[in-house]
């Protein structure tokens, strides 16, 4: 995947009536409003890298809804590739190849049905992207709370023993 390199200019489409906390970007980075950057700083929350302002260049709406409001302020970021592993023998994946690198963890899956991280693998990272899942964020329970405090949006946050995914 090749990296976002600034200048950082990006076109959103609005979905529904207002203006998210955050947003999946291009490639590996998203999108965080200002103040969901300010409060992660504030609060000295790990695993969001770079943090750099972005120029909105142009908004579509998509459907109907009330009048536009201003065009917050939005920062793009990186989540971490964390340590943290995915522990297979407590995780539920069934597999379609098996694993063959143990320090990616990656191995061909054909679905996944909850999973859990490795124990002592995990290094407190409030966001970052687990070895097994790379392509995934996870986050700690100090992050949701986070989250659920400030009232943040465009976020659903799943525990990972109820995480359902199919691969294609």
């Amino acid at each position: 995947m090749r990296v976002w390199l600034p200048p950082f200019r990006v076109e959103l489409e609005l979905h529904g009536a207002g203006f998210g906390d955050f947003v999946e970007g291009p490639g590996d980075e998203v999108l965080v409003s200002e103040r969901l950057a300010e409060a992660f700083r504030a609060e000295g929350l790990t695993g969001l890298l770079g943090l750099q302002p972005v120029e909105v260049v142009r908004v579509r709406r998509k459907g109907k809804g009330p009048k536009l409001d201003a065009v917050p302020r939005y920062f793009v970021a990186s989540p971490g590739f964390g340590r943290g592993a995915v522990d297979e023998a407590r995780s539920h994946f069934r597999y379609s190849r098996p694993m063959t690198c143990s320090e990616c963890r990656y191995a061909g899956f054909d679905s996944i049905h909850g999973f859990a991280l490795e124990l002592g693998t995990w290094q407190g990272e409030d966001v970052f992207r687990p070895r097994g899942l790379q392509g995934n964020v996870v986050v700690s329970g100090r992050f949701a709370e986070f989250i659920n405090r400030h009232g943040f949006t465009n976020m659903k946050l799943i525990p990972t023993e109820e995480w359902v995914l199919h691969s294609k």
